[in-house]
C-alpha cells in the first residue's frame, strides 16, 4: 500500500435519481444520498453515476471496470443539504462505489479482500477511442447495461501536482470503509452537459436502476484519456454485523 495506476482511461455519465429509492437501496451501509435538488414529494434527487474504466497500467494488473456509483453525505457530518453541495462544489466528493463488475480475478479478489469493493465477475465489450465512447456489460449471459457517451468539450489538463481526492466507501459482509482515492496526471479530458445514451438489460444491478427512476437524459457526461490513480489504505467505519 499504497496501490499506484499508472495508466487509465476512463467515461462516465451522471444520471439524477430518486434520492428515496436511493437512500432504501443503500441503507444497509449506513450512509445517505446526497441530495442534490428537493423535490415536491421530499423526496428530492440524488446523483448515480455510471462509469467505465479501463485500467492500462497498474499494480492489479489490466482490467476493465464498471462502477455505479452514488454522491453521498459525511457519515461524519449531518449537515444541510446546502452545505453538502458547497462541500460538493469545493472538491470533496464523496462517494459510495455501489456495484463494481470487472473482467479480472486478481483485482477481483484485491478489490474485495483490501478495501471491501463489491467487485463481481464480468463480461465486457468497450470501446475508448471511437468519437463515441461504447461500453456493455453482460453477467451470466444477460445484457447488464449498455452506454455511450458522445465526444465532449475539451477541458484544460489537471497539473501533475494538482491531485484531487475522492473519499471513495464500500460496503461488503457487513462492514463500510472508506478509502482515500487520489486521482493525478489527468489529459484528454472532455465534458458536456447530456451527451449519453443508457440501455438496461436483466438482472439485479439493471432491476435496479430501473427502480432508482434516472433521469432520461444524462446531467453530464465526461471521459478521460490518461488518469493516474493512487488508493491508500481502507478506514472501517461501521463494526462488522
Amino acid at each position: 500500500m499504497p496501490v499506484q495506476i499508472r495508466d487509465a482511461r476512463c467515461f462516465v455519465a451522471a444520471f439524477t435519481a430518486d434520492a428515496r429509492a436511493v437512500a432504501t437501496a443503500i441503507a444497509h451501509t449506513g450512509l445517505t444520498p446526497l441530495r442534490i435538488r428537493p423535490g415536491l414529494t421530499g423526496a428530492g434527487r440524488t446523483m448515480c453515476m455510471l462509469v467505465f474504466v479501463d485500467y492500462i497500467d497498474g499494480d492489479l494488473g489490466p482490467y476493465n471496470e464498471f462502477g455505479v456509483c452514488f454522491l453521498v453525505d459525511s457519515p461524519d457530518d449531518a449537515a444541510s443539504d446546502r452545505s453538502a453541495l458547497r462541500s460538493l462544489i469545493a472538491g470533496d466528493a464523496r462517494a459510495l462505489v455501489h456495484h463494481l463488475p470487472v473482467d479480472g480475478e486478481f483485482t477481483l479478489a484485491a478489490g474485495r479482500g483490501i478495501w471491501g469493493f463489491p467487485k463481481t465477475l464480468a463480461e465486457f465489450s468497450v470501446t475508448h477511442d471511437a468519437e463515441t465512447k461504447h461500453g456493455v456489460v453482460h453477467q451470466d449471459g444477460r445484457l447488464v447495461v449498455d452506454l455511450k457517451v458522445r465526444k465532449g468539450i475539451p477541458v484544460p489538463d489537471s497539473p501533475s501536482s494538482d491531485d484531487v481526492v475522492l473519499h471513495a466507501y464500500s460496503h461488503l459482509d457487513g462492514v463500510t470503509r472508506s478509502t482515500d482515492w487520489r486521482l493525478s496526471a489527468t489529459s484528454g479530458t472532455r465534458s458536456r452537459i447530456g451527451g449519453a445514451a443508457l440501455k438496461l438489460g436483466s438482472g439485479p444491478i439493471a432491476d435496479e436502476l430501473r427502480a432508482l427512476k434516472l433521469s432520461r437524459h444524462a446531467l453530464l457526461a465526461s471521459s478521460v484519456d490518461h488518469l493516474a490513480m493512487t488508493f491508500e489504505e481502507p478506514e472501517i467505519i461501521t463494526p462488522s454485523r
